[in-house]
């Protein structure tokens, strides 16, 4: 009896064991793998040429490139939060007027040299200098002390920019910043070496040296010796930790075979072979607004009542399906500040769209049917692509309702629009580079900033925006910036179309990747490490 009891009592617990373990196995936690070095991280670019420019003060240079081989006085964390980079620490003075920079000690650049604040001084007024031709001077020149007398050739030096000793580095605003620390993390405010910039003028830039945590090996090169990308290797003495990866190699040369092959490890999602398999599929953040703007300064454009009868044209939902291309998502807004900026919100009450209102306004002023209206140019950032003559060709469509006719033209920069003497409308995206309304305000609505191609003009937007800049108090400030989006949303210089979101789809071997609030342009390879 007491044998037959033993027996069901072990049966009873092996069979409790045999249901309990999966239930262990199932949620016991994974295992954590220890991060390891080495491998060639490849990464196809979003452009589709490559462009051999790695001035960080150009347009022209790719950001992800400028973010692995140079570093900033501070840099943005995963959460929009300023933190220190080749500078330590700093100090703000009680009137916001002084920003006292203290360097790292002891940082090199790729060539051996150590870090100075000469380095620093140097690379600000290289911005500034009217002979680097870079348009990001704009964000200086109005605020730092002396900058437009060195602009104009009047001084020898930037007043405001101050060396104090070897690691110290000073700035003198003409009035409270408080955006200056964004600033400082834009990619075009890299440190560059003052003695090889000087010794080899933009022979520098062909084999640059920084401090990021990959430095220049070679170019990639195609089989008939064409430049199609670029290596850059480990910087083993890279001040914040030795990078896991051997290198990185940057081409948008890089095709979908390359990467079903696991022959690469990034790739822009080009197909749906990439949805649904064994890959990682990220999305990055919406401070990407895209915007269609109108020549504000050429009739009929110039009455915005008639830039009201485009807007209303437009049926935005419709031209983000018949726009579609799988390497973005398209969500439509109606914001011109992005609803994720701390203090804005979703307009969601209206669509915008209404064709009848829009041929009402044409009637009223004179246009009734489009009749006499001239025939529009709508301007695309050249090259030429599929998506972006899909774009031509819905837009072309939506206006031929309103009896507008369109014809398309491609520019290369902003001054050739400047130039442009018939009324066009401008399809345009507006990267952010650092976490304010600021960055969308100044650039495109300011009147007299460079990247401003609407020809658009409002005194009290401009006295706003001043009023803006030197406001200490948050919440006062995201009210001056809700005011000049009214403004906005009167005049309409342009209009909101989508959030533009990048999708990339990424091996699955790959680790420790984090998505940049600012998009996949500011990837750190410096964190990732392949599991192989």
């Amino acid at each position: 009896m007491a044998k037959d009891f033993n027996t069901r009592a072990a049966l009873i617990i092996f069979l409790v064991l045999s249901l309990a373990l999966p239930l262990l196995n199932f949620y016991q936690e994974p295992v954590r793998k220890k991060p390891r070095y080495g491998g060639v991280f490849r990464v196809k670019s979003f452009a589709n040429e490559f462009r051999g420019q790695f001035d960080p003060t150009s347009p022209e240079s790719f950001i992800f490139v400028s973010e692995q081989i140079y570093d900033g006085l501070v840099k943005l964390d995963k959460n929009l939060h300023i933190v220190p980079c080749l500078a330590e620490y700093w100090e703000i003075s009680p009137d916001s007027k002084k920003y006292t920079f203290y360097l790292r000690k002891r940082v090199k650049f790729h060539h051996g040299r150590e870090l100075t604040a000469e380095d620093v001084k140097f690379s600000f007024e290289r911005l500034l200098d009217a002979e680097t031709n870079s348009p990001y001077y704009q964000f200086f020149l109005p605020r730092v002390v002396g900058a437009k007398d060195f602009r104009e050739g009047k001084a020898e030096d930037v007043e405001g920019f101050k060396v104090l000793n070897k690691h110290t580095f000073e700035i003198y605003w003409t009035r409270p910043f408080v955006s200056a620390l964004y600033l400082m993390g834009m990619h075009f405010c890299k440190i560059l070496p003052k003695d090889l910039v000087l010794d080899q003028g933009r022979g520098f830039f062909r084999e640059p040296s920084g401090t990021g945590p990959f430095k220049f090996d070679y170019y990639l090169r195609s089989p008939r010796l064409d430049i199609v990308g670029v290596r850059m290797k480990r910087y083993e003495e890279y001040f914040r930790g030795m990078p896991y990866l051997s290198a990185v190699e940057f081409s948008p040369h890089y095709t979908l075979d390359h990467f079903i092959n696991d022959e690469i490890h990034s790739i822009p999602v080009v197909s749906e072979r990439l949805i649904g398999k064994n890959y990682q599929v990220f999305q990055d953040g919406s401070l990407h607004p895209i915007f269609l703007g109108m020549s504000c300064h050429i009739p009929p454009l110039d009455n915005p009542a008639i830039r009201r009868a485009i807007s209303y044209a437009i049926d935005k939902r419709e031209m983000a399906r018949a726009t579609y291309d799988m390497r973005y998502v398209r969500k439509v807004i109606n914001n011109f500040i992005p609803s994720r900026l701390p203090g804005f919100f979703p307009r969601d009450d209206e669509n915008m769209f209404d064709i009848e209102k829009a041929k009402d306004i044409f009637l009223k002023t004179g246009f009734p049917e489009g009749e006499n209206f001239p025939t529009l140019t709508l301007l695309l950032e050249g090259p030429r692509t599929d998506l972006k003559f899909k774009i031509y060709r819905e837009i072309r469509r939506q206006l031929g309702a309103l009896g507008v006719g369109l014809r398309l033209r491609y520019y290369r920069s902003s001054s050739e629009i400047q130039r442009f003497e018939d009324p066009y409308l401008i399809f345009i995206g507006k990267i952010m580079n650092f976490p304010d309304p600021e960055d969308i305000i100044r650039p495109l609505f300011f009147s007299k900033s460079v990247f401003n191609v609407f020809g658009y003009d409002n005194p009290e937007l401009d006295r706003l925006l001043q009023e803006a800049e030197i406001e200490r108090s948050w919440t006062k400030r995201i009210k001056l910036f809700r005011k000049i989006e009214e403004i906005l949303h009167a005049d309409i210089p342009a209009f909101p179309l989508f959030s533009h979101q990048n999708r990339v789809a990424i091996q699955a071997n790959v680790r420790g990747l984090e998505v940049p609030p600012l998009g996949f342009y500011y990837l750190n390879a410096k964190k990732i490490w392949l599991d192989e």
